[in-house]
């Protein structure tokens, strides 16, 4: 559990340019099996925390996996 000064019931981290856009995702750097997915959240101020909705159903944070947001 945490406390951050910038996120509270009325305010939220500013958001980045890849807030909702689709992105291909890896995992242990295995570049032969991408999955889909959304980023749903693009921090860019503290806590800087990127999340991203897998097409499968799952969430996971950034630091979990490899992303690029295709052209």
């Amino acid at each position: 559990m945490g406390v951050h000064q910038n996120i509270s019931g009325s305010n939220y981290p500013r958001q980045g340019d890849f807030l909702n856009k689709r992105t291909k995702v890896c995992f242990n750097y295995d570049t032969k099996n991408y999955i889909g997915g959304t980023v749903i959240r693009d921090d860019r101020e503290d806590p800087f925390l990127t999340l991203i909705k897998l097409d499968d159903g799952r969430y996971i944070s950034s630091t979990e996996c490899q992303y690029s947001i295709p052209k």
